[in-house]
């Protein structure tokens, strides 16, 4: 197996819960940037297969509520209803990478996580906000890269994948 070298990761966090709320929070934008840069450096294999081929990466998170997270949901998925994550990745189609951006990250899309609905999942599943703040944004990442799970094999590995994700920084892993 070659060498995974590391990557570099610009995460933009936008923190529309916690901060405003004056809460106290469970994870850190330095973590967050710790966790990606993990785990893209873990998934670099996969990435070369889905020739996906970068040493820095870009991406955005919003941490939000239920209501705004609905929005986004309604408008774009038509789904009139709060959920824990949405993805918007910008690698949907393939784009050429022309030699002037070779040396600019690329740039993977948009990750919004509801913390409240993402707190009742972790009192359901009797873990931390943290571990389940940590295993949405895997989730998320995954589809930014273009994973997906129509189907029930698919969703299994998928979540083989968040679990060694998450194994790779040390958190515990929910079983499934």
């Amino acid at each position: 197996m070659p060498e995974l070298l590391p990557v570099q990761v610009e995460i933009v966090v936008q923190d529309c819960f916690f901060i405003p709320a004056q809460l106290s929070v469970p994870v850190t934008e330095e973590t967050w940037q710790a966790w990606f840069q993990n785990w893209l450096t873990v998934l670099q294999p996969s990435l070369l297969e889905r020739q996906i081929s970068a040493q820095s990466y870009e991406l955005s998170l919003r941490l939000t509520d239920d209501a705004e997270i609905q929005g986004f949901n309604a408008q774009y998925r038509h789904k009139d209803q709060p959920t824990d994550v949405l993805a918007f990745a910008t690698l949907e189609t393939d784009y050429p990478q022309l030699e002037e951006q070779a040396d600019q990250p690329l740039y993977l899309g948009d990750i919004i996580i509801s913390v409240e609905t993402a707190q009742v999942q972790a009192t359901q599943q009797q873990h931390s906000l943290k571990q389940e703040l940590s295993w949405l944004g895997a989730h998320a990442l995954l589809h930014l890269l273009g994973w997906d799970h129509p189907d029930e094999n698919s969703l299994l590995c998928m979540l083989k994948q968040q679990q060694c994700l998450l194994q790779s920084v040390g958190l515990p892993t929910p079983s499934f």
